[in-house]
């Protein structure tokens, strides 16, 4: 039976309705009007919901509409900057506008995103250390810029580019923000920013912030969700990951860089800098220098075993050093509040050590991260599900999860059972897309097992046969950074191959996909970035080939683990965590090339265990329905069936 909010949606979402006359192109989808009800029925009874939308539902739409309409106070949480912009931009205002009824709407940033006064006055007055002559030289457009700001949002700054290095100078961290013991606390932009989500109908945030606020991260700067709703979690497949990340105990070499940094710029400034404690400094810097040295080169992941006695020495000096800054620092008056937050922040990184240090194995799994120059040691707990669920539980609200990559099949359980979740309402909307007309699966044949020390060539030569067949117009995507080098390597030296190559690492990715849409028959290769987030319709991208299935790499400590994890209580971790990851993924990937009704394609994927080994099934069915061939011909035959609709 239909009620009088069924009734109404369908009035909204009708080919006269409000939303019609608002936005072009829009046309009915009785996907959209589904979810729509879902979700606004979740809303009104205060019941928790997971909804897996298909590519061209119109999933936003179908959210915002009902959050809207329900008067009710509303977080959305998303995985994507991209994502945070266009809501707050472009949909909450058409949306508003159209159903008459404007609301007071918020975005809110991570700290980073908003200038912090008191550290653009420490760069000014010159204390801070090894300021570079780019970041120095942006001071007085930043400064001027700075009396005029209202909300203090660096985005409002078009000429200094965003990797500048004066931007990790002149905004906070949660490490070196002195809170309400700053002098500019007043003035401060975040704050302001918290506040006036506070006060707001719909707030936008991402899922870091929403985390950060579950766990009190941010303490001194007003929660945000006490009064809240209902709280939709729109990009909810990545959503897990971040929340668990939350439970991580970390230390990094960056902090204690920057603990240093930060130490001697408040020493000067302070008067109180002396010879002693500059020796102390330059000892720590030192202990962090040869701990670096002392792990294996490379970056990647480490499990706590690999890693050398030496190194856990190294560890032992940098708390050795650490504490005697305290002890120092102990001997200062604190009433200078950027010394006593550099006092505690000393205080936090050896609380750390010594929690990751002693942390017991059976509960959590030491690791350790390396980057070119820096590197992190963690501990992080190998089942977070429960800590999750007791944070969802204390909140007096209705949480609403969406994404196209949900299920894996028509099962939900992967995804809830991450979050702890035993009990919730789930609604799978199948994609309007026609698949079965305007798409190809393409398997081709004769490939080995990935394995295989010549798979990776042989795959190439595939996908170069494909692209030719589409005529540029493709993404390659790769599961590892050397399959995505050898294939660079492989089509640059093909000379029949002369399609303009595109290759993730050559260019930032904003650019390089600003250069597929600008160019004609472009190739790109890529790895896992460009698997998700990537919107690009029409007939400018036509064939997306994956060179394996995209199961995570067993050398992974975390993924190790976590795999012994469910062994040790009698699980089988193969089909509990590596499969349904693994379906998900691909799903994702597979997401980018129907973005549209007037969109065609073909999806290639040339991993032979799709069809050999009895768990392909579970990829295959997890993929809209389409036609399946082998047929290189066949695909010619497709693409030239479709060279006549605008390609």
């Amino acid at each position: 039976m239909l009620t009088h909010t069924d009734d109404r949606l369908a009035l909204l979402f009708g080919a006269d309705g409000p939303l019609a006359e608002c936005l072009t192109g829009f046309a009915p989808r009785p996907e959209q009007i589904e979810m729509a009800r879902v979700v606004a029925d979740a809303i009104a009874t205060g019941h928790n919901l997971v909804v897996e939308a298909g590519t061209g539902t119109g999933k936003t739409l179908a959210y915002l509409v009902p959050a809207l309409l329900s008067g009710r106070r509303i977080i959305i949480s998303t995985g994507t900057r991209t994502l945070q912009d266009q809501l707050f931009y472009r949909d909450l205002p058409t949306i508003g506008k159209a159903l008459g009824r404007p609301v007071e709407v918020r975005l809110l940033k991570g700290r980073a995103n908003y200038l912090c006064r008191y550290r653009l006055e420490t760069l000014r007055d010159g204390a801070a250390e090894h300021t570079p002559a780019e970041a120095l030289r942006a001071l007085p457009a930043l400064q001027t810029w700075a009396g005029r700001t209202r909300t203090g949002d660096i985005a409002e700054v078009s000429d200094i580019p965003e990797d500048s290095p004066v931007w990790p100078r002149v905004t906070s961290t949660l490490d070196n923000c002195l809170g309400s013991r700053c002098a500019w606390f007043d003035e401060c932009h975040v704050f302001a920013a918290r506040q006036a989500a506070r006060e707001a109908d719909i707030v936008v945030v991402n899922h870091h912030l929403l985390m950060a606020d579950l766990t009190m991260k941010e303490e001194g700067f007003g929660e945000l969700l006490p009064g809240a709703d209902a709280i939709i979690v729109d990009e909810a497949h990545s959503f897990p990951k971040v929340a668990q990340e939350f439970f991580n105990i970390s230390v990094g070499s960056g902090q204690v860089y920057d603990l240093i940094g930060d130490l001697r710029s408040e020493l000067v400034g302070a008067g109180r800098f002396d010879t002693d404690i500059g020796l102390t400094l330059d000892a720590v810097r030192r202990t962090v220098d040869e701990a670096r040295m002392a792990l294996p080169q490379g970056d990647g992941n480490l499990a706590w075993a690999e890693v050398a006695n030496e190194f856990e020495s190294c560890l032992v000096a940098i708390v050795d050093t650490l504490g005697e800054v305290q002890t120092q620092l102990g001997c200062l008056d604190h009433e200078h509040a950027g010394l006593a937050r550099c006092a505690e922040r000393a205080g936090s990184l050896l609380t750390g050590l010594g929690e990751i240090m002693g942390a017991d194995d059976d509960i959590g799994l030491r690791w350790v991260r390396r980057g070119r120059r820096s590197f992190t040691v963690n501990v992080t707990p190998l089942d977070a599900s429960e800590q999750i669920h007791s944070l969802m539980a204390g909140q007096s609200c209705t949480w609403v999860f969406t994404s196209a990559t949900l299920a894996v099949g028509d099962d939900f359980r992967h995804f809830t059972q991450r979050l702890g979740i035993d009990e919730i309402a789930t609604r799978q909307i199948p994609s309007p897309f026609a698949y079965q007309d305007i798409a190809r699966l393409y398997l081709p044949t004769g490939l080995p097992e990935p394995s295989a020390p010549d798979y990776t060539d042989r795959a190439v030569a595939a996908m170069r046969d494909a692209a030719q067949a589409s005529d540029g117009r493709a993404f390659l995507l790769f599961t590892s950074h050397r399959a995505l080098r050898r294939a660079a390597e492989l089509l640059a030296a093909d000379p029949e191959f002369d399609y303009p190559l595109l290759v993730q690492g050559q260019l930032p990715r904003s650019r390089l996909l600003e250069q597929f849409s600008r160019q004609e028959r472009p190739v790109l290769l890529g790895t896992a970035t460009f698997w998700e987030g990537v919107d690009i319709r029409g007939h400018g991208l036509v064939l997306v080939a994956i060179d394996r299935l995209p199961f995570a790499s067993p050398g992974d400590p975390m993924l190790a683990a976590r795999l012994e994890s469910i062994r040790s209580r009698g699980g089988n971790p193969f089909r509990e965590y590596q499969l349904p990851e693994a379906v998900l993924s691909l799903k994702q990937g597979v997401g980018r090339l129907i973005r549209d009704y007037d969109d065609y394609g073909v999806i290639m994927i040339c991993d032979p265990r799709v069809l050999q080994k009895s768990y392909g099934r579970a990829f295959l069915a997890s993929l809209p329905a389409m036609p399946q061939t082998r047929d290189l011909e066949e695909i010619r035959e497709f693409f030239a069936s479709h060279s006549g609709d605008g390609s």
